[in-house]
């Protein structure tokens, strides 16, 4: 029955993306698709600035919440930050990498909407 932790897991991170503005948050069902996560994240910040805000505001609050010790990469330079979960992978970038990676592509296998800029 660990289905509800994972979505619970899943709405806590989607509501700390959206108090802190992050933009064009996108998530992605990897369940059967990879065993690496049950779901992907990616969300965009408008500077380094705030993609590194986000991503340790974040952080900090998953551990805060019993949702343990998070692995966060990507730092300083936070042009593209991770954040490791366990269940959940979050991706924050800034609006011009999230473009150039585009992992709602390679990831969504059709599923995902294109990104604003690379359709």
């Amino acid at each position: 029955m660990a289905k509800p932790a994972k979505d619970e897991l899943l709405e806590f991170v989607l509501q700390q993306l959206d108090d802190d503005q992050a933009q064009e948050v996108v998530t992605i069902d990897l369940e059967g698709k990879s065993s690496i996560a049950d779901y992907m994240v990616i969300a965009s910040g408008r500077s380094t600035r705030q993609v590194a805000s986000i991503a340790q505001k974040l952080a900090e609050k998953l551990k805060q919440n019993g949702y343990g010790p998070v692995k966060l990469e990507g730092l300083p330079a936070a042009d593209w930050v991770l954040l490791d979960a366990g269940d959940i992978v979050v991706h924050l970038f800034r609006p011009e990498v999230r473009s150039f990676y585009n992992l709602e592509r390679m990831w969504a296998f059709g599923d995902a909407p294109p990104v604003a800029g690379t359709a």
